[in-house]
């Protein structure tokens, strides 16, 4: 039978696991570029377990393209885990600085008082300049920077989107992360 693709395009995440090697990060990045899949953020960090990096990209994507780019990251040698996250099952969240003119005592009490109802932080005053920090969803972070930029910012610092699942699932679950799998991977 044969399986029926959306063919609507909207913002995919992946999750990847791969052994921390010098140039792993830019081998998963040239696989999306030969593919021609523009990546719309990228984060990269350490997990749990030494030596292995958790790579976390969001492309706009069909769910052909989705499964075509998962299968073949799962391919490259340094990959250990590929997983698809349904943005409903999972927790996504980014982190942005921002940094406000605020030039007199009103403005920045209003800067204050705005980033106090997004639970954001000030992490550093001058006498013309505030800057935010806000952690949240994209929505979260994207309204907040729409109300500031009445005052006139200056410069965002945003990361790219980080993404893990809900509950008890992990990325390790229902992947080849057994050696026996990986045979071929480590015969090389």
């Amino acid at each position: 039978m044969k399986r029926e693709f959306d063919k609507e395009k909207k913002l995919y995440t992946l999750a990847i696991l791969v052994r921390d090697i010098p140039g792993v990060l830019s081998q998963v990045a040239r696989l999306f570029s030969r593919k021609g899949y523009n990546i719309e953020s990228i984060v990269s960090g350490e997990t749990d377990k030494p030596g292995v990096t958790r790579i976390t990209i969001v492309i706009l994507a069909d769910e052909l393209m989705i499964d075509q780019i998962a299968a073949q990251c799962s391919k490259l040698i340094p990959v250990l885990a590929v997983k698809i996250l349904d943005e409903g099952a999972s927790i996504q969240r980014e982190f942005a600085l921002i940094k406000v003119a605020a030039a007199d005592r009103a403005a920045r009490d209003e800067v204050v008082q705005m980033s106090n109802i997004f639970r954001a932080n000030i992490i550093d005053v001058s006498r013309e300049t505030l800057t935010v920090a806000i952690f949240g969803d994209k929505q979260k972070t994207s309204a907040l920077i729409g109300l500031l930029e009445d005052f006139g910012i200056l410069e965002i610092a945003k990361t790219g989107t980080l993404a893990i699942e809900r509950g008890r699932s992990t990325i390790y679950d229902d992947n080849k992360l057994k050696e026996e799998y990986n045979y071929g991977k480590n015969v090389l």
